[in-house]
């Protein structure tokens, strides 16, 4: 009996992976995070499956549910939100597994700062402007940051921001950052990436809490803040298509095309 821990992605379930669906299908447990993982995803699951969400429940009754699928010899699917390893909460299941002796597999899924930059159409890593994506969230009802991860500390690198789980701190995101990054400075909120009803509001670290108040959004949306964002950024190409550039795949220097 394994449990599966499967990243379903940021919302579209054409992004869930080809593996996270054929275990889904496969197993005749499936629990799911119903908030923030659409039904679609785990509608892959047999049609005698028990399938449970577990937005209700606590640990305990979440292990509870493991424990006696256990016991029949059922492999589970455990569904997360986006990709498990990022503020996906499985450490202290996968601690309660490890003392129960229960295998566990883990599935990767695409996350919510990669389905942002595919919505907005951009990278977030660009020459001589920023080639650093820090992910990262601030304190709120949750867990404290650990000391030295503060944003003011975070925001001294000038690095591209994803702040997770921090709608609703957006004025003191602004306090932080604005010294460092400038009142300008481009920050995009992505709500609900993928999914229909997504939403993205641009604006700059002056203007962005105003934005999003009008708008109404106060969860599940990721905060984007960096100059990568400001679409008329000037940049260099990068020297990997560069003709003069040689490298094991490309051993000669190649001749550049003339223009017309």
């Amino acid at each position: 009996m394994t449990v599966h821990f499967i990243g379903a992605g940021p919302g579209d379930p054409d992004l869930l992976t080809l593996r996270g669906r054929d275990l889904i299908a496969r197993c005749p447990i499936c629990l799911y995070a119903g908030s923030l993982v659409p039904e679609a995803v785990v509608a892959h699951a047999p049609p005698d499956a028990r399938v449970i969400d577990t937005a209700p429940l606590h640990l305990d009754q979440i292990i509870a549910e493991i424990e006696a699928a256990h016991a029949r010899g059922q492999d589970v699917a455990r569904v997360h939100s986006g990709d498990p390893s990022l503020y996906g909460a499985i450490a202290e299941q996968i601690r309660r597994l490890k003392a129960l002796g229960i295998a566990y597999t883990i599935t990767p899924g695409v996350p919510a700062f990669a389905a942002a930059a595919a919505a907005l159409g951009t990278e977030l890593t660009l020459p001589d402007v920023s080639q650093t994506v820090i992910l990262t969230r601030t304190t709120m009802k949750a867990s404290a940051m650990p000391p030295g991860e503060e944003l003011e500390t975070l925001g001294r690198s000038g690095a591209t921001l994803a702040i997770h789980l921090s709608i609703r701190n957006i004025p003191a995101v602004r306090r932080a950052l604005e010294p460092t990054y400038g009142a300008d400075c481009p920050v995009v909120v992505v709500y609900r990436a993928t999914w229909p009803d997504q939403q993205i509001i641009r604006g700059t670290l002056a203007d962005i809490g105003a934005r999003v108040r009008a708008a109404k959004i106060t969860r599940t949306a990721l905060i984007l803040v960096g100059r990568v964002l400001g679409g008329d950024t000037a940049f260099t190409d990068s020297a990997l298509y560069d003709p003069a550039h040689v490298h094991v795949l490309r051993p000669k220097r190649g001749t550049k095309v003339a223009s017309a």
